[in-house]
């Protein structure tokens, strides 16, 4: 399990890394390309643009040009040509030349790298122009790229042309040269972005290697640890870490509710069972001793029966589906209860106070804790005591109570009168200890609590209190996360809603 985690985690580090640098490649690729077409553009513009001028130029030229000897324009395309080939000043990579009745004429003296006058082709190109055009040959040396520009003089003269060369090659190497200064930097900063990728996508991929840590330290003994999550994490591997935890927040709920039960299963019924089998052995054959055996036998049978039913009960607490969430109308509640309890025995019952209002609750569940709290108070209270039950609201918190005049609950025994088989003063031979319990487990599953009080002139009054507003997560207050916090108490009620409670509206 956890070489397959730890190849999990690193294989999903890897693809991370592979489609990061993949894209990242792709991008730099991209961009090296565009780059590269962009700087042979402006090149080849820049070449064009040069032919321009120099074409402008030699037309400035001819049109102001005068024969030295005459003191006149040019009748001679020849002599032209050779006049301005003799004073032209080319630039780098430039070379001009003339063509007269297609043969090659004079041309500057610069060295140039291929000398496109020897070649027939180009020659018999710019004889043939009647426009001024602009050719791209390719050399040994690279393309060239010439424009030629057809002469023509008022008098008749040889069919002429000026020939303007452009050699590429060296403005092309600049660009490869470029090209090849962002390609090494490219690779540099792939090689870059690997190694922080690489750092980032730990960091990122961290609580993964917790939650391997984690599930590698979690035991049947041991299930308190959890992964630690950065306050301000907001990522899905963040949201991952908080499922995480949170499942194993219902895990050791579930193992704990099931370790108590056992626990308390086991205690408990260690006494009665052994009741049981020493009664058995020493059963005799008297038919009088085996009736008297069998009614003690079936006792304890019934209160083993009780005391499991109990322990169901507070198991399933803990358990999502524990309530039934739906419409209560505490008026129909209270008296309800009073009508089932006033059976029990003969007491002064008495409705103490009612408020006619819906609130959203598990009516069974409630009418269980009620009805354990009259079970209880009956016990310890005599025929001509005061039982009353009641509810009301109180700051956006339902309170349902049973009060009683009987012997009260000692100061001592008030924190932890709720515990589970917590037997006190006012515990009788018939309690399991629960009963209180499954009330204080009823009253936490709303959101709310079970106390206990002082009832003025003697006894005590238990009440069970819940937000008359809450949202039923189907978990426990103790393990709830940030949604089940909203919920923990009441919002506050403005004074227009607690009028329309009082009313009997829903709240």
């Amino acid at each position: 399990m956890r070489l397959k985690t730890l190849v999990l985690v690193r294989s999903t580090r890897t693809r991370v890394l592979g489609w990061f640098l993949l894209i990242v490649a792709v991008a730099l690729g991209v961009n090296l390309v565009a780059v590269e077409e962009s700087l042979q553009a402006r090149a080849r513009a820049a070449v064009a643009a040069e032919l321009e001028h120099e074409v402008v130029k030699f037309r400035e030229y001819a049109k102001t040009a005068v024969d030295e000897t005459t003191g006149r324009p040019f009748s001679s395309a020849r002599e032209l040509l050779k006049k301005y080939l003799t004073h032209a000043v080319p630039e780098a990579d430039e070379a001009l030349f003339s063509v007269v009745d297609g043969q090659a004429g004079h041309r500057t003296r610069n060295p140039v790298p291929i000398r496109l006058d020897q070649r027939p082709d180009v020659v018999a190109t710019a004889s043939a122009a009647t426009e001024p055009l602009i050719r791209t040959v390719q050399t040994a040396d690279g393309d060239a790229v010439y424009a030629v520009v057809p002469v023509k003089t008022e008098t008749k003269s040889p069919k002429a042309a000026l020939v303007i060369v452009q050699y590429t090659a060296r403005s092309m190497a600049e660009v490869a040269s470029i090209v090849r200064l962002l390609a090494v930097a490219s690779i540099a900063a792939l090689a870059l972005a690997a190694v922080i990728s690489w750092f980032v996508a730990g960091r990122i991929l961290a609580p993964l290697r917790q939650v391997r840590r984690t599930a590698e330290t979690i035991s049947e003994s041991d299930l308190t640890q959890r992964i630690d999550i950065a306050p301000d994490a907001r990522d899905d591997v963040a949201r991952l870490a908080h499922t995480f935890n949170g499942m194993l927040d219902r895990l050791e709920s579930a193992f704990r509710t099931q370790r108590a039960f056992l626990d308390d299963a086991a205690h408990e019924l260690r006494t009665p069972l052994t009741v049981i089998r020493g009664h058995l052995e020493l059963m005799g054959d008297d038919p009088a001793e085996r009736i008297e055996t069998t009614a003690l036998l079936l006792d304890e049978i019934v209160g083993m029966n009780r005391l499991v039913d109990d322990l169901l009960v507070l198991a399933a607490a803990e358990r999502p589906d524990f309530l039934n969430v739906g419409d209560v109308d505490l008026t129909d509640l209270v008296v309800g209860v009073v009508a089932r309890a006033s059976a029990l025995a003969p007491r002064r019952w008495r409705i103490a106070s009612t408020t006619e209002t819906i609130v959203l609750a598990d009516r069974q569940r409630l009418t269980q804790a009620l009805m354990q709290l009259v079970s209880n108070a009956v016990r310890f209270t005599e025929d001509d005591d005061r039982l009353s039950l009641g509810s009301y609201l109180e700051d956006g918190w339902v309170v349902l109570t049973v009060a009683d005049t009987g012997r009260g609950v000692p100061a001592e025994l008030k924190e932890s009168i709720f515990m589970r088989f917590h037997r006190g003063s006012r515990s009788g031979g018939e309690s399991t200890g629960l009963g209180l319990a499954i009330v204080r487990s009823i009253a936490e599953a709303h959101r709310g609590e079970a106390t206990v009080t002082d009832t003025p002139g003697g006894g005590a009054t238990f009440s069970v209190r819940f937000p008359a507003r809450w949202r039923p997560t189907g978990r426990r207050s103790g393990a709830d996360d940030e949604g089940a916090a909203a919920g923990s108490g009441p919002e506050p009620e403005p004074e227009a809603e607690r009028q329309a409670a009082a009313r009997g509206e829903r709240v």
